[in-house]
């Protein structure tokens, strides 16, 4: 049994880890923002000359420079996108283990983009990283003359070394074995019911957002056109802008519930839902997981079923909105998108504490002044 005693600390720990996560989503909005945008910018101008893959290498050698602009602006988009999950671990560990955190979150946040671990594999890569070196620094005592070696060498690089060994061979092989058994099983359900393979679809798309169990879903659906099966495509291409309008939507309905952060990030999670990125819906899972989680893939696997059970089909791997009047059936395909949208928007904004806004702008505004204050000592 758990006396209070030990209740009380478990409470403790685990408000100090949100907080934790917290600062690290503080650093990566601005990212998400500029790379939401940019890319925005470059799909948008795409269509317009009826390009509807702007990312394809083969437009950077187009012959208009408008044209070539607009794939180097989607690649500079990716980058800063592809920065989120450093920056979310490196921060998370620099608020637990200040400085010290920041290579050994780095590194391990670089290790869970290429392992495709996903935002919750950056949160543990974050925490991992902020906590050795946390113990390192308060454990391991070397005589007065050698105290330097500490945060300059061993820290560093024992942080670093462990970090990455956890992330790559406890987070990183789970993760894989998930999708490779996930991808045989989406195999099996296309030649299913395809309502219920639509459901299973949206809801694997909607639960990590471009992390392993999301690729698993798409990549499989995409690679059944070849074999000119459409409805896990569908189901995927709509699954994929829900939960970014949804969340976004829920900055809007909910605006006294959000920080001015969030609100921001809102704006923007609207705008890369319309692009078919799901990336933007990111800030909102990781600021409270246990109940946009679950929600987004509700909402995700309430549109796929939908849109597929009422006959929409779509027949090329395009989500965002410049496909969708090519779309058999397109009425009832964006009618689909918008009932997962406005589920998830009204779910968040029914299920979200009324002080959720002034908790979290009480938290980055004490974290704001704390840096503050460090860097004026410095």
């Amino acid at each position: 049994m758990i006396n209070k005693e030990e209740e009380n600390q478990m409470k403790n720990l685990a408000s100090e880890m949100k907080n934790h996560v917290l600062t690290g989503i503080s650093y990566m909005i601005p990212l998400v923002i500029a790379g939401a945008v940019i890319m925005a910018i470059s799909r948008v101008g795409g269509s317009i000359f009826g390009i509807v893959d702007i990312w394809d290498a083969s437009h950077g050698e187009s012959a208009n420079t408008i044209i070539r602009l607009l794939h180097s602006l989607d690649g500079f988009g990716g980058i800063a996108l592809g920065l989120m999950f450093p920056v979310i671990s490196a921060f998370i560990a620099y608020s637990i283990s200040d400085k010290l955190g920041i290579a050994p979150g780095l590194v391990g946040g670089m290790l869970v983009k290429d392992i495709n671990a996903g935002f919750l594999g950056a949160i543990v890569s974050g925490l991992i990283a902020g906590y050795i070196c946390l113990w390192i620094k308060n454990h391991i005592k070397l005589p007065k003359s050698m105290a330097s070696v500490v945060p300059v060498f061993l820290v560093p690089v024992l942080g670093t070394l462990v970090t990455v060994l956890l992330v790559n061979y406890v987070i990183g092989t789970p993760f894989a074995a998930i999708n490779v058994g996930l991808e045989s099983w989406l195999n099996g359900l296309s030649g299913g019911n395809a309502v219920v393979m639509a459901a299973v679809v949206g809801a694997m798309v909607g639960f990590d957002l471009g992390g392993p169990v999301n690729k698993a879903a798409v990549t499989t659906a995409m690679a059944l056109l070849t074999s000119n099966v459409y409805a896990p495509n569908t189901a995927a291409q709509v699954a994929i802008i829900i939960p970014p309008i949804g969340l976004g939507l829920a900055t809007v309905f909910a605006k006294n519930k959000y920080n001015n952060e969030l609100k921001e990030a809102g704006k923007s999670s609207i705008i890369m839902g319309l692009v078919g990125i799901s990336e933007g819906a990111i800030p909102f899972a990781v600021e409270n997981p246990l109940k946009v989680i679950p929600v987004n893939m509700i909402g995700s696997a309430i549109g796929s079923a939908m849109a597929v059970g009422l006959g929409a089909v779509n027949t090329a791997p395009i989500s965002g909105f410049y496909g969708w009047f090519t779309v058999e059936k397109w009425p009832l395909y964006v009618l689909s998108i918008a009932t997962g949208s406005l589920f998830i928007a009204i779910c968040t904004s029914l299920l979200r504490s009324k002080d959720a806004g002034k908790e979290t702008d009480a938290t980055m505004e004490e974290f704001d002044e704390a840096a503050w204050e460090e860097q004026w000592e410095a």
